[in-house]
């Protein structure tokens, strides 16, 4: 058998590095993806094509700090669900139905507890799905909840917390520039996902997800011993905000590069 020429083996090398690259520019598997619920059937029958995002939670109200983001996150799922071919119903309408609701039905938050009268929430819903269905022919409600959840900045030399899709490593903040060797990376912190829920105008739920932020707390640099202080600047990342928003759609919408593959 002859031997390859010199040009022959450089070729041959080159094709595998760039077979390498090829494959290293595709989406990490991340295994915490969140396992999504998808009425196929349902969505199908219900022709999806002009929603509303509503301006409050199906569930529970966020954390103050995060319901100051929350309409400039829902600006942006606005804009993505209308680059998939969406018509968004402005927001202001939903809202001058649901407080016309509210003034008949009573408000469905507790102030003081944050608990939801579920039977009172209901009632609105039905009221404001029947004037909207009526006014503007909409075909489903997109509630974006902003959720905190608690994970560790454990995973590798590099710290990274991974949580609902997302790898995030930790902020600083302080006038110093390190962490103390005594931090305990195992100590768990406060991290923020938006969960997706779809509801028809039968007030079925058709789909719902959850997609990864960012991190609401960062390691405080004045600390002698490391610990976890509140983000000045929360969910100030649009990168990470849109990766999450993405995430949280799919499959919904489709996301290119969707980590949940193995």
């Amino acid at each position: 058998m002859q031997l390859l020429s010199s040009f022959s083996r450089r070729s041959l090398c080159l094709m595998a590095l760039l077979s390498l690259a090829a494959c290293s520019s595709g989406p990490s598997y991340n295994p915490t993806v969140f396992p999504f619920e998808l009425d196929e059937e349902r969505i199908a029958q219900d022709s999806i094509k002009r929603v509303v995002i509503p301006h409050v939670n199906l569930g529970v109200p966020s954390r103050n700090y995060l319901q100051r983001e929350e309409p400039r996150i829902d600006g942006y799922v606005s804009t993505y669900l209308k680059d998939n071919g969406y018509k968004v119903i402005p927001q202001r309408i939903f809202k001058q139905h649901w407080n016309n609701a509210v003034l008949a039905f009573g408000d469905p938050v507790d102030p003081t507890t944050g608990k939801v009268n579920m039977k009172a929430f209901s009632q609105i819903m039905v009221s404001v799905r029947d004037r909207m269905v009526e006014e503007n022919q909409l075909d489903a409600f997109v509630f974006t909840d902003l959720v905190e959840l608690e994970v560790a900045f454990n995973n590798g030399l590099k710290h990274i917390a991974r949580w609902d899709g997302v790898a995030r490593k930790p902020s600083l903040q302080g006038p110093g520039n390190g962490v103390s060797v005594d931090f305990d990376w195992n100590r768990p912190a406060a991290v923020a996902s938006m969960q997706v829920s779809i509801y028809d105008t039968e007030l079925q739920r058709v789909f719902v997800s959850r997609g990864g932020l960012d991190a609401t707390d960062a390691i405080d640099t004045r600390s002698s011993s490391g610990a976890f202080v509140r983000r000045r600047n929360v969910l100030e990342s649009e990168t990470f905000v849109k990766e999450g928003i993405a995430l949280a759609l799919h499959p919904f919408i489709e996301m290119e590069d969707w980590p949940g593959n193995p």
